[in-house]
């Protein structure tokens, strides 16, 4: 546990930048009628850039360590802001195509993904229980998708795109020396995100005069849910252990239903269950081995002693 371990907190402002999240992808979906997907992620990207910059600048670490802007790892960190335009673009896209609820549930299926790439990645081993959540995971993937109905439509690969990329996202923040503030980080990969999500959106067509002054209210709504979010996720996994607040992150997918039928009227039960029961039980049972592994870690030194 860390020194400074504020858990409940904690949990509080992760379900807090979950629902900031939700409320972005609300904005999302009702401005691509109107707003390219690469123009959105451009878009919250920019505005997005303003938590990020005072993040840095209320981490402690860094001003601890002389201010320091550049990192032994800047092109892996520059790399991951670069995937996280593709995530951002595909995710987007599945927003305008999907309802709400479906597409955001289908990116709950990154933790499955960060299990899977971290064998080649970071040289994990992943034994048999965590493949069997992954399997039961992706069983709820295809029960939500539902290959070969004649409801099924090649969008649903878009989320499933976007979860792959976060995944990435997730597991090369691993790769970056433990000594850098988090927040740098997190700093480096949104100015890479934001310049990918610009140069996307012109090589596609560049961007749609905004038409009116509640289109800019809602597009720096979008960036500020967004980056706010992010925010207080880098402050969350700052007070207490990852492991504590991951089991949490589960809460998105009711609320997104909840928030898909208050504002789109969209009830998607037939799409959604079981499936998005399945995608959850294999996060959870991942985050289960996971902490079991980390308090067995723990007290195997202790005996050796």
């Amino acid at each position: 546990m860390r020194p400074n371990d504020r858990t409940g907190l904690a949990i509080i402002l992760s379900l807090v930048a979950l629902t900031l999240f939700d409320a972005m992808g609300l904005v999302i979906k009702h401005l691509s009628s109107t707003y390219s997907a690469a123009e959105l992620s451009a878009w919250r990207n920019l505005f997005g850039l303003i938590p990020s910059i005072i993040a840095l600048a209320a981490a402690r670490s860094w001003h601890a360590k002389g201010r320091i802007w550049r990192i032994r790892q800047w092109r892996l960190a520059l790399m991951r802001g670069v995937i996280v335009t593709f995530a951002q673009l595909f995710f987007y896209m599945s927003l305008g195509r999907m309802e709400f609820a479906t597409a955001s549930t289908i990116t709950y299926t990154n933790a499955l993904f960060m299990t899977a790439l971290a064998v080649p990645l970071l040289g994990e081993h992943v034994g048999w229980v965590r493949w069997s959540a992954v399997m039961v995971g992706f069983a709820g993937v295809v029960f939500v998708m539902q290959p070969g109905a004649d409801t099924f439509s090649y969008d649903a690969l878009l989320p499933l795109g976007a979860a792959a990329c976060y995944a990435l996202v997730g597991v090369t923040a691993r790769m970056i020396d433990d000594d850098v503030p988090s927040a740098l980080v997190s700093l480096y990969s949104s100015v890479a995100a934001a310049c990918g999500a610009l140069i996307l959106a012109l090589s596609l067509g560049g961007f749609t005069p905004v038409q009116s002054g509640t289109d800019m209210a809602w597009i720096i709504a979008m960036g500020g849910f967004g980056g706010t979010a992010v925010l207080f996720l880098v402050v969350s996994y700052r007070m207490t252990e990852q492991s504590n607040l991951a089991p949490f992150s589960y809460f998105g997918i009711p609320l997104a239903f909840l928030l898909g039928w208050l504002f789109f009227g969209e009830t998607p039960w037939d799409a959604l269950f079981p499936g998005a029961f399945l995608i959850a039980a294999g996060g959870l049972l991942i985050i289960w081995r996971e902490r079991r592994r980390t308090s067995q870690s723990r007290v195997i030194p202790d005996r050796a002693e």
